[in-house]
């Protein structure tokens, strides 16, 4: 059902994503002229001979290459799936990418890319902070597989990296650089194209080293990570590209040959996403700069009014950032907007925060982010509470720090809200 013909453009004039989110990859002839396309829920497709099923086979079990006017044919929902091959078509407009797909979760994409590229014995070097779950994988999970990890903090510069680098060049071979940009929750950035150098000058012609960027912070709007050298692109979607708090799902874009080995590995560990998940997200895609803008457009008002706040000692904001901070250079090459995300010290400690986060009343305490409605928690107890206390300081995340996802509500209603929950501290 694949088709990569659909047009974008009219007359020459390149379409936008945002255009393109409400039909690219669908035809409503497909199915008897409905304009959205209906849920596949099946697990099974019926094929029209028994040769045709060979060729499907082949194709999905590596057999042979695919023709370069073939397209791989609906066998299984484990392998593919309407709803998720024309999800997967779309998402990729953003970034650029050639190919995608799309998963469970996020963590499920993460898990994927990771083992499909890793091999005991090799090393990962990624940054830190990473988000919680991430961050226990690599540095419980993955080492029971023989897979070595180092790590560089981010917002310190190359160097930072380069330390790293010799790091893991003492321990075994560098198979990838893991990066997550803006870094969960402490909003510091790293240099995209300059990690793509490094990786490029790690490899050797018989091992590519990898360049993978959890670009989740950002959403496919407002960073493109592809486009200044990375590999792979990883999303959370249940974040802002589901943006309603309704479902769990990741995605990883890239090269045509690199998701080519993920998507065999994503068979083989049955981490595809399901129909209702692929069809909610493509619902979702028709808003998403509508409501990615909104938040990027609140998260403003309320940072400006957090950093003038005599209870609120620090606030990391990436639209804050001066010319005399080093990753403002960075945020001018490789950010379009802030983004909705902020985290910010309640003057004090724990105690403090705990009684901000209890005050709130339009805003939510709960974890998870990029929702239409706004959400607070406490990273150092939440969803960071796996990183060790000491290791939690050097990584910037202070018993004080609170983490705020800004959602589509009015952003006077938010501050409001805000306001009378500091005023409880």
């Amino acid at each position: 059902m694949r088709d990569d013909d659909h047009a974008t453009s009219i007359n020459g004039h390149e379409l936008h994503p945002e255009s393109l989110m409400m039909g690219y990859g669908y035809r409503p002839e497909w199915s008897e002229g409905a304009l959205k396309s209906p849920i596949f829920q099946t697990s099974t497709f019926v094929f029209k001979t028994a040769e045709a099923g060979k060729k499907f086979f082949e194709v999905a079990y590596g057999l042979r290459q695919m023709g370069p006017s073939e397209t791989l044919g609906l066998i299984y929902s484990r392998l593919n799936n309407p709803d998720l091959e024309i999800l997967e078509d779309r998402l990729k407009l953003w970034d650029g990418a050639e190919a995608g797909a799309v998963f469970t979760s996020g963590m499920a994409a993460i898990s994927t890319t990771i083992l499909t590229f890793l091999r005991p014995g090799d090393v990962l070097i990624h940054s830190d902070p990473l988000y919680g779950g991430t961050h226990h994988q690599c540095q419980h999970v993955l080492t029971e597989f023989g897979i070595h990890q180092v790590s560089f903090i981010a917002g310190r510069g190359p160097q930072a990296l380069e330390q790293a680098v010799e790091q893991a060049n003492s321990i075994g071979r560098v198979a990838m650089i893991y990066l997550e940009t803006p870094a969960n929750p402490t909003n510091g950035l790293i240099d995209i194209e300059h990690c793509a150098s490094v990786a490029r000058r790690l490899s050797t012609p018989e091992q590519r080293v990898l360049l993978a960027v959890d670009n989740t912070f950002l959403g496919p709007l407002w960073q493109h990570p592809i486009q200044h050298g990375a590999d792979l692109v990883l999303y959370s979607l249940t974040k802002y590209v589901g943006g309603h708090s309704d479902l769990i799902a990741g995605a990883c874009l890239g090269s045509h040959e690199d998701m080519q080995k993920i998507r065999a590995s994503r068979t083989f560990f049955g981490s595809m996403a399901g129909p209702w998940t692929g069809w909610l997200l493509l619902r979702s895609l028709e808003t998403l700069k509508l409501r990615m803008t909104s938040e990027m457009k609140n998260a403003r008002y309320v940072a400006d009014y957090l950093l003038d706040h005599p209870k609120v000692d620090r606030v990391l904001y990436l639209g804050h950032l001066d010319e005399n901070d080093p990753d403002h250079a960075i945020y001018r090459k490789q950010c379009l907007a802030p983004g909705g995300m902020i985290s910010f010290e309640v003057r004090g400690g724990e105690r403090e925060a705990f009684r901000f986060l209890n005050a709130l009343q339009l805003i939510r305490l709960a974890v998870s982010l990029g929702g239409t409605e706004s959400l607070a928690e406490h990273p150092a107890t939440m969803t960071h509470a796996d990183v060790p206390s000491d290791q939690q300081r050097q990584l910037g995340i202070s018993p004080s720090m609170v983490r705020l996802s800004v959602g589509v509500e009015h952003p006077s209603d938010i501050i409001a809200d805000i306001e009378q929950a500091l005023a409880a501290v």
